[in-house]
């Protein structure tokens, strides 16, 4: 191909040619011209064999790629990012296959990015905004990143994910869950709890099971991070359970919810591979799910933002 420092051009490869077929020897048609006797030979050898077409720009491209990635799988892991809207990382540990070879297919493919997409749904989004830069506390227990994510209740016999959108789902008023999250900044470490409401009280509570839950692991709670809601900043049982607790309150800065970004992100796994991963039947058999999908996020679950690795992994670092 031609490019910026090429030394011949297609007028200049016609010019050394017609020298050498005049009678000039190749070394000093070579010369004249600032380059190599074998460049001289090989296009001298390329018109001989195709003419004037054998002068023009060939693509740099091999003709064979011996370890080019087979149909095959490149069509497994296209259907693993449209099913699972997950990073090369995570379908890495789930095709066994390396996030680099993930990555490059992607990227050939002409796949969004996930932060174009919506993941319960897959359609592309506009206006998407950009999150503030990434950043992490050195230690465990150094932040928890605490929120409340409110989920429609699941009605018996299955909701519109196993019966359509008919009215007579849509209208069953079942009313809501909320399901309270903590997230530890430094190793992401995951608890929560399914609760009826998220008044004081039930904050309160829980924010001390989850502390409890985290000692269990040899994590100590110095500072807790939330939203701006009334039950964190004035709720008299969340403070008490702070200071009884020796934990500093911090809050997000208003109107930006991406500050509390530990918890949002878990948030949008929690909906994409617990409460919306599959059609319930039941209210109570999401709810039961959720143990057992809180242990595999943070046992054996990869994550992009550790290298691959799961929580539990960053307590014996």
């Amino acid at each position: 191909m031609g490019h910026a420092n090429a030394r011949t051009t297609v007028y200049a490869r016609r010019l050394l040619v017609d020298r050498v077929l005049a009678g000039h020897r190749p070394g000093e048609v070579a010369k004249q011209l600032g380059v190599s006797r074998q460049t001289v030979y090989k296009w001298v050898r390329r018109y001989r064999a195709e003419g004037l077409a054998g002068l023009a720009d060939r693509s740099s491209r091999p003709h064979r790629l011996a370890r080019l990635t087979s149909a095959e799988t490149t069509a497994a892991i296209v259907a693993a990012r449209v099913a699972e809207h997950a990073g090369p990382v995570r379908l890495a540990a789930l095709l066994d296959l390396p996030a680099s070879t993930i990555g490059a297919v992607i990227t050939r493919a002409g796949l969004p990015r996930l932060t174009e997409v919506d993941r319960l749904t897959g359609e592309l989004l506009r206006g998407r905004r950009h999150s503030d830069r990434r950043y992490e506390h050195p230690c465990a227990g150094d932040l928890l990143h605490v929120d409340v994510k409110k989920l429609g209740r699941v009605p018996d016999g299955g909701g519109w994910r196993i019966h359509g959108r008919s009215e007579q789902v849509r209208g069953r008023g079942n009313g809501w869950d909320y399901v309270h999250v903590a997230v530890d900044d430094h190793t992401r470490l995951a608890y929560a709890e399914v609760l009826p409401d998220e008044r004081v009280g039930s904050c309160a509570a829980f924010l001390r099971r989850a502390v409890a839950w985290l000692a269990a692991h040899g994590v100590t709670v110095r500072r807790v991070l939330t939203d701006n809601a009334r039950c964190y900043r004035v709720g008299a049982a969340w403070i008490s359970a702070c200071d009884e607790l020796g934990i500093g309150r911090r809050f997000i800065r208003p109107g930006r919810p991406w500050t509390n970004g530990k918890a949002e992100r878990f948030n949008r796994t929690l909906q994409t591979e617990w409460a919306y991963a599959r059609p319930w039947t039941s209210n109570d058999a999401r709810t039961l799910a959720l143990d057992a999908w809180l242990h595999l996020y943070n046992t054996a679950r990869s994550h992009s933002a550790l290298g691959g690795r799961s929580p539990i992994s960053r307590l014996a670092a």
